[in-house]
C-alpha cells in the first residue's frame, strides 16, 4: 500500500471514452444490426423470437469475430445501446445469467473450464463501447483458479469483515451474496463478490445466486462511476477449487515494470478507504 503514489505526475486514471457522433449508427450489437455479427448461437427469450439473427430478442450469443481461443463467444447484454453494466436493468441481468449458465451447459468436454468475463472500457481491453460480456472454454482450470486455496476466500471475508471492508449485500431465499474490498488488492477498489454460505463449495451451484451477484457487480460499478467516474475495470467469474465468486479489479492503475516483472502489486488506496467510499457514494 503505497498512498503517496497517487499524488505522482501522470497519475490520472483513464476514462470512458464519450460516445461518438455515429457510434450507435455503426454498434454492431445494436437491435436492428443483427447481420453485422456473426450469425447467433442463442438469443434469449427464446419463445418471444421469429427468425434467427432479426430484432426481438432481450440477451444475445453471438461467436467473438476474432477469437482468442477455439471457443470464444460474446454476451450482448442489451438490444439497447448500454455504455455501461451499471445501466442495466435487473431483467438485463436475468437473461444475461440465464445465457452465462446455459453457455456454460454446452460445454462438450467434461474438464472444459468455462471463463466468463467483462471488459468495460478501452485501457480494460473492450474493442466496443455497447456492454457485454465474453466467454472462453479452457481445457483445463487456469493458474489462477487452480492455486485458489479453498479456504482462502473464508479468510478473505472474514478479514473484510473485521476491517470494515463490506460494501453492499443482497439476500434471496437461498443465499446472501456479499461485496467487499480486497483486503489486499492488487489495484484500488478490488472487489470480491461472494455467496456467504457454505452451498457455494459446489463449483457450479450458483444458479440461484448468479443474478444476486451480477446485481452487485453493477450496484458496485455505479458507485465506483459516482467516485472516480467512468473509468474501466474488468470483472471475471471464477469456479473451481476455491467457492465460485466474481472478481472486480478498476483499471485505476497502469501495470507496469514491477507488477508485470515481479508480480509485486502497488496499491495507492487502502481498503478500508476504499470501501468507505463505495459505501458513501
Amino acid at each position: 500500500m503505497a498512498p503517496a503514489r497517487a499524488r505522482r505526475p501522470g497519475a490520472a486514471s483513464a476514462q470512458l471514452e464519450p460516445e461518438s457522433p455515429d457510434e450507435r449508427e455503426s454498434c454492431p450489437f445494436c437491435e436492428g444490426h443483427e447481420d453485422r455479427t456473426p450469425p447467433e448461437i442463442i438469443a434469449l427469450p427464446f419463445e418471444s423470437r421469429g427468425e434467427p439473427n432479426t430484432p426481438g430478442w432481450r440477451v444475445r450469443v453471438v461467436p467473438n469475430l476474432y477469437p482468442a481461443f477455439e471457443r470464444h463467444e460474446v454476451v450482448v447484454h442489451s438490444p439497447r445501446h448500454v455504455r455501461t453494466f451499471a445501466d442495466l436493468s435487473d431483467e438485463d441481468l436475468a437473461f444475461v445469467a440465464d445465457a452465462w449458465i446455459a453457455r456454460e451447459a454446452s460445454a462438450a468436454a467434461p474438464n472444459a473450464y468455462f471463463h466468463a468475463l467483462i471488459n468495460e472500457g478501452r485501457a480494460a481491453g473492450a474493442s466496443l463501447p455497447h456492454s457485454h460480456s465474453q466467454l472462453v472454454w479452457l481445457p483445463e482450470p487456469p493458474p489462477a483458479v487452480r492455486d485458489e486455496r479453498p479456504g482462502g476466500l473464508a479468510e478473505l471475508l472474514e478479514a473484510a469483515g473485521e476491517q470494515d471492508l463490506i460494501v453492499a449485500t443482497a439476500e434471496n431465499r437461498f443465499d446472501e451474496v456479499i461485496a467487499f474490498c480486497h483486503p489486499v488488492g492488487r489495484l484500488p477498489y478490488e472487489t470480491m463478490i461472494m455467496v456467504a454460505s457454505d452451498s457455494q463449495f459446489e463449483p457450479w451451484s450458483f444458479e440461484p445466486t448468479l443474478i444476486d451477484a451480477l446485481q452487485l457487480l453493477r450496484d458496485v460499478v455505479g458507485r465506483l462511476r459516482a467516485v472516480e467516474g467512468p473509468v474501466p475495470w474488468n470483472a471475471w467469474l471464477h469456479h473451481g477449487n476455491a467457492p465460485w465468486h466474481i472478481e472486480l479489479v478498476p483499471r485505476l492503475s497502469v501495470l507496469a515494470g514491477l507488477e508485470l516483472g515481479a508480480g509485486v502489486y502497488v496499491n495507492s488506496l487502502r481498503p478500508e478507504q476504499a470501501a468507505e467510499n463505495l459505501r458513501g457514494a
